[in-house]
């Protein structure tokens, strides 16, 4: 059996660059440091480390014994924090991946007010639409919008809200090319479809009732912003399927857009905080979630009900 507790001096020895400087932050002797992580070398069967005069180079088999070492490390260190009372103040770097399109949800206005009541907390954020491996690239929590949740047991998962789906157009394009009374009327107009995370147009799943038609649009544009179609066809260049989240709305309310096909509906999305699936969620994990799942509940008229 492999010792946790070697992976974890694996781990610092690691991150300090060499077993000096690793035994002297953990007040060890350097010889039995080399020692411990020698017979961990031994029990493994390969080298974790390519040792010379001038640097301590890690192999690739180290490498990726690493990735599992340190999640022994974050639950060592959790566990020891909880043990001491010190989790009352949540500190440290929480990393959070989440769509470009998120800042619409006064994510800004979040972001000042999450720092002034946790100024022990460094955000460190990545605006991407891209599904970013949260183990691997060691990552907090991931916002993600999605129909079904990956089957994934490495991962747990909160949800935000629901976000509800329609169609719609400006009034000056309905005006020009007339407005579609069904499903089927969609293959004369111009649609602005968004793209999948393998770059393909993604179909429209219209229902009403017990009825459904998958509506297949091949459009001018396609994107992966709903941000951007909702420009562009407040611009007049065709009809696009969007989320009726405040920003969307506030045009609606102006006349500046109108929903297309009123009687039928796209499915509704979830608004997720995907996290990785460990026993002990961080504090400042676990601060970040709940405030900005009560941020988004709060926004006036800005988030439909779940």
């Amino acid at each position: 059996m492999v010792d946790a507790n070697d992976l974890i001096l694996f781990v610092r020895v690691v991150d300090a660059g060499s077993f000096t400087q690793a035994a002297e932050r953990m007040d060890l002797p350097k010889s039995t440091l080399s020692r411990r992580l020698g017979l961990l070398e031994e029990t493994l069967g390969e080298k974790l480390f390519v040792r010379s005069t001038r640097r301590l180079a890690i192999t690739e088999f180290g490498e990726r014994i690493l990735e599992h070492a340190r999640r022994l490390v974050d639950e060592a260190e959790e566990v020891s924090a909880l043990a001491q009372h010190r989790q009352a103040t949540p500190r440290g770097e929480l990393r959070v991946s989440m769509p470009p399109d998120f800042i619409e949800f006064d994510f800004a206005g979040f972001c000042l007010a999450f720092r002034a009541r946790y100024p022990e907390i460094d955000l460190r954020l990545d605006l991407s639409p891209r599904r970013v491996d949260l183990l691997g690239e060691r990552f907090d929590v991931a916002i993600r919008a999605a129909f079904h949740l990956p089957d994934d047991a490495t991962l747990t998962a909160r949800k935000l809200f629901d976000m509800r789906q329609g169609l719609y157009a400006s009034p000056a394009y309905l005006a020009q090319h007339g407005a579609p009374g069904e499903p089927e009327d969609l293959a004369r107009h111009t649609c602005l479809p968004v793209a999948a995370s393998d770059g393909q147009p993604v179909s429209w799943s219209l229902e009403r009732g017990g009825e459904r038609r998958d509506v297949v649009q091949h459009g001018p544009v396609l994107s992966n912003s709903p941000r951007l179609q909702r420009e562009l066809i407040v611009r007049g260049a065709g009809i696009a399927g969007l989320p009726v989240d405040f920003a969307l709305q506030s045009l609606v309310d102006a006349g500046r857009l109108v929903r297309v096909l009123p009687d039928w509906n796209l499915p509704t999305a979830g608004v997720w905080c995907m996290l990785p699936g460990r026993r002990l969620l961080p504090a400042r994990t676990r601060v970040f979630v709940d405030m900005l799942k009560a941020h988004i509940e709060a926004l006036p008229g800005r988030c439909p009900k779940r």
